[in-house]
């Protein structure tokens, strides 16, 4: 098992209730770790961090690359040290693939650590989201995304998914069970998926026991009662299509 930590900006608590603004910029994420998930500041577009890259999915569904001084509210990113890595035979639809994911990480006796697992392979579906950036306080990450959320579908694509995990006693720090987020092998389409069919793919496991959290130094993030965040709303729209 490596040592390496989770470095966590925020708390989904804060990005729930509409604390969107950056908290550190992505050249100082990237001092942190080489894989990762999370978003930009205002709520502009999914990251998807893979090999040192850090990658912005637009609306649209295409991505580009993140300018180092991009602010970021809320991500979550370690150093990639494998621990085990595994054949994925097809997987017919998102719950089948983290069921199989679960069932790994408790047979190495996993299920109160955290875990990133990157997935690569071909995908004969990738059903997807991503969003334009809203300005605002105080206004909920449900209430943005359904004004700039945008849903798209890739078919027949090869590319990676990064899966982070954590577990049920750290909701609230981030969404307890698994989040996922697809950047294609060609680095141009992505984004925060709710639904995919795999063919084919090989599985690189992490299981991480540290975590290290950056929270806002802004004095307007104590403006915001945390505890105060809806545990169902931050589960419909982290871990499902937001709708």
């Amino acid at each position: 098992m490596s040592d390496v930590a989770m470095y966590q900006v925020s708390t989904l608590q804060a990005l729930a209730l509409g604390y969107t603004r950056g908290v550190i910029t992505v050249g100082e994420l990237k001092k942190h770790g080489d894989i990762g998930l999370g978003t930009f500041e205002d709520v502009n577009g999914e990251m998807i961090f893979i090999d040192g890259l850090c990658c912005r999915a637009m609306e649209d569904g295409s991505t580009v690359i993140a300018d180092d001084t991009m602010g970021v509210p809320f991500s979550s990113v370690s150093i990639m040290e494998a621990d085990r890595t595994f054949a994925l035979d097809p997987v017919s639809n998102i719950d089948a693939l983290k069921d199989i994911l679960t069932l790994r990480i408790e047979e190495g006796f996993g299920l109160n650590s955290m875990h990133i697992v990157r997935i690569d392979g071909t995908f004969s579906k990738v059903a997807a989201r991503s969003e334009a950036p809203y300005r605002s306080q105080h206004v909920t990450l449900k209430d943005v995304l359904s004004m700039t959320q945008r849903d798209f579908q890739f078919t027949d694509i090869k590319g990676s998914l990064v899966c982070v995990y954590y577990p049920d006693f750290m909701d609230g720090i981030n969404a307890s069970g698994w989040h996922l987020h697809f950047i294609s092998d060609d680095r141009t389409k992505g984004g925060h998926v709710f639904d995919l069919e795999l063919a084919e793919g090989t599985a690189k496991l992490m299981k991480i026991n540290r975590i290290e959290i950056q929270l806002p130094t802004d004095p307007a993030f104590d403006t915001y009662a945390l505890k105060n965040a809806d545990d169902k709303e931050i589960k419909e729209v982290e871990q499902g299509d937001g709708k």
